[in-house]
């Protein structure tokens, strides 16, 4: 794939629109072509770039991924090496792969911490309040208080199944346990994701930011391998549709602010 005109800042990070819509990337052929970017820019050929798309519907699975935690249908799932567990792509969803330089020794989390930073702020532009959850990467909205939650099915929540059962499997049980409908529940929800993979000290994966999917088909998973939380989407979070078209510029300029503000310095050893 020949890559498409960049736009941005030359001299620091640039941009590249890879296809939207219609024109949405298979995966394996975003993949590819994170590896030739990749190599370019440890041969310093090219400057920090970030490869901005969609993709058609797909499952990946990053190297921690259960077995319990793929689709139960046999849906085929694309394994790849980055890190994290299983998430689902597809329209609706702005997806961001930026490959940067870093330094060495190279502190994965703090690269980590800048993707969701520039994701924090352009949530916050949009009108939406998000966090960051320890131990769980990505951008969250926060649900309600726990003992302010309604009941589900029926049940109070000490004997949510969820958290009692080790057998229990939401891609069992109906709708009432499915990820999508984590805000009606007025759970924690996962608005953005985020996998990375490092390599020669250049960055590779990245972000996925649910603008308006159809968030169902993350109910045949276990998305990030998180069972008591769900999945959201600025769409849903703000009660109108929010196409990629409209957050992609505010990702675009919040992602070259961060990175611009924050250095990245070596991990200390």
């Amino acid at each position: 794939m020949g890559l498409p005109q960049p736009h941005g800042d030359q001299s620091g990070l640039r941009f590249v629109h890879l296809g939207f819509g219609p024109d949405a990337v298979e995966y394996q052929e975003a993949w590819q072509e994170q590896r030739r970017v990749h190599s370019a820019r440890f041969a310093d050929e090219i400057p920090d770039t970030c490869l901005l798309l969609e993709h058609p519907a797909v499952y990946t699975a990053g190297r921690r991924t259960a077995d319990n935690e793929r689709p139960l249908d046999g849906t085929p799932v694309v394994d790849v090496d980055r890190g994290g567990k299983i998430t689902w792509h597809g329209p609706g969803q702005l997806v961001g792969y930026p490959i940067l330089k870093l330094p060495r020794p190279v502190d994965v989390i703090a690269h980590v911490r800048r993707l969701e930073e520039a994701l924090l702020r352009t949530c916050a532009e949009l009108g939406v309040e998000t966090t960051r959850v320890e131990g769980r990467s990505g951008v969250w909205v926060l649900g309600d208080p726990v003992e302010q939650r309604p009941a589900i099915g029926g049940l109070n929540l000490d004997f949510d199944p969820r958290l009692t059962d080790e057998e229990f499997d939401a891609r069992l049980n109906g709708p009432e346990y499915a990820p999508s409908n984590a805000g009606q529940r007025r759970e924690d929800r996962k608005l953005a994701a985020i996998g990375v993979r490092i390599a020669k000290g250049v960055t590779m994966h990245g972000f996925s930011l649910n603008c308006n999917p159809d968030n169902t088909s993350f109910d045949r998973i276990v998305p990030c391998g998180i069972r008591d939380a769900g999945v959201t989407s600025l769409s849903h979070e703000l009660g109108r549709d929010v196409p990629v078209a409209e957050v992609l510029p505010l990702v675009e300029r919040h992602l070259t602010d961060v990175l611009a503000e924050s250095v990245p310095l070596p991990r200390a050893v």
